[in-house]
Parts: C-alpha cells; sequence; structure tokens
C-alpha cells in the first residue's frame, strides 16, 4: 500500500457515542420517536445531515429545515466535545501512528462527512495540520454524496495522487466500509471503536479489524530505504491479517 485514508468520526476521534446521543435527541423531535441502535448503525454513521433528517422524516427535506437542525444538533454535538474532558482527545495510538506517517513521507488524508464546522472544529482542537494537508482533506460539502457512494473516498485517493487500490481506508461505520469497497480500495481496516470485533468480520470487504491504533500493522508499508532509493517513496504489498 502507498497511502492511507482515515475516516474521522469514530475512527481518529472516538466520538460516536456524542453522536449517538445528539441524534437519538432530534429523531426525537423529527418523527416522534428516537432512533434505535441498528437505524443508528446503518442510516446514521457516515451519511450526511440530509440524508438522516430525510430517513427521519420520510421525504426530501427542505433547506432551510437541513439548515436548522443539522446547525442545532452539530452545536449541541461540539459543546458536548469540550464538555467530556476525559475523551476529547485522538483515539488510542493515533498520535504515534500519524507521527510514523510523517516521519516516513507516507501520504495521507482524512475523507470524512462531517461538513466543515466541524471540520474546522477538529482542525483547531486537535492541531491536524501537524500531520495533514488540510487543503487535502475531504469532507461534505453539500456536492458529494454520503457514504455508501464511493465518491469520497475516490476524491481523497486523487488527492494523494494514487489510485484506490494502493489506498488502505480506516473505517469505523458500515457505510463508510461499503463505500470504501465500492471505490475499489486497496485494503479496508475497521476500528472497533464502538462495536466489538465480531461485529465488523461479518462485513465483506474487511481485510481486517483493530481494537485501537496500536495494532496497526506498519508492514503494510514497506519503506524503502536501501542504498540508491529514496525513503520518501513507499512500496507494500497488502498484508491481509487474519
Amino acid at each position: 500500500m502507498k497511502g492511507i485514508i482515515f475516516d474521522f468520526n469514530g475512527t481518529l476521534y472516538w466520538d460516536s457515542q456524542l453522536h449517538y446521543n445528539a441524534w437519538r435527541d432530534y429523531s426525537r423531535i423529527l418523527r416522534g420517536t428516537p432512533f434505535s441502535d441498528a437505524e443508528m448503525r446503518e442510516k446514521m454513521f457516515g451519511r450526511t445531515n440530509e440524508d438522516i433528517i430525510a430517513y427521519a422524516i420520510g421525504k426530501k427535506p427542505s433547506p432551510a429545515m437541513v439548515e436548522k437542525y443539522a446547525k442545532e444538533k452539530e452545536a449541541l454535538y461540539r459543546k458536548q466535545c469540550l464538555a467530556d474532558k476525559k475523551n476529547f482527545k485522538l483515539a488510542p495510538g493515533a498520535v504515534e501512528l500519524l507521527n510514523w506517517l510523517k516521519e516516513k513521507n507516507i501520504p495521507r488524508t482524512i475523507a470524512t462527512m462531517s461538513e466543515w464546522d466541524n471540520v474546522e472544529f477538529y482542525i483547531k482542537e486537535f492541531k491536524l495540520e501537524k500531520w495533514f494537508d488540510i487543503d487535502k482533506i475531504v469532507y461534505s460539502n453539500g456536492k458529494i454524496p454520503g457514504k455508501p457512494a464511493p465518491d469520497i473516498f475516490l476524491i481523497a485517493s486523487k488527492n494523494l495522487g494514487l489510485q484506490p487500490k494502493d489506498c488502505i481506508v480506516i473505517e469505523d461505520a458500515v457505510s463508510g466500509i461499503n463505500a470504501a469497497k465500492n471505490a475499489g480500495i486497496g485494503e479496508i481496516i475497521a476500528i472497533a471503536s464502538l462495536e466489538p470485533v465480531e461485529y465488523y468480520k461479518k462485513i465483506p470487504g474487511v481485510s481486517s479489524v483493530i481494537h485501537n491504533f496500536n495494532e496497526f500493522d506498519k508492514s503494510l508499508f514497506q519503506v524503502l530505504e536501501e542504498s540508491g532509493k529514496s525513503t520518501e517513496n513507499t512500496v507494500s504489498e497488502c498484508i491481509p491479517q487474519p
């Protein structure tokens, strides 16, 4: 593999429960009952705010409704993030892995269905510019279809100057895993940040499952350090884990 694409929510930052809480509140407002656990897994994670609202009300929402509920929900979510000081940090092993990727100059970016207000919040609070070229981050800009459409990962791999088959994607959501598979990503690694490992092993397309980034297999990237070869280039054979 030559590059890596990270989903963000529930992956680099373990905030899934905060999104659960916020969307349960808003689904109750929108339709009178909160989303079930199954609905949260299948219809919320990896989707755009418009997709989620449309599912809740059973029809295409007006732009005004999307803007109102999305902004209210995301403002509540960010407030919850800041209040949860104990968990407001990057996932276990993430900083060490990102430092290693930067040291080896391995192409990397983020592909998230979060909107810009949240992405800007993450950049500021987690100092993401230390590891990522901000201009290469792909986010929900109102034009990219939500996962499981492949578009977000096709754009991300293009931003890295790589073919999808040469990229690793790290995901925690079923819709994101399916989007990566639909994009032809070479290695799809599920991170069990909220669901058990067994949950991901049943999903077609998943190459391996990790509990956190301390378990990431760096040998997926074979960094060239032999004489006469640049240490800034990377090649590898895909090494699936059992």
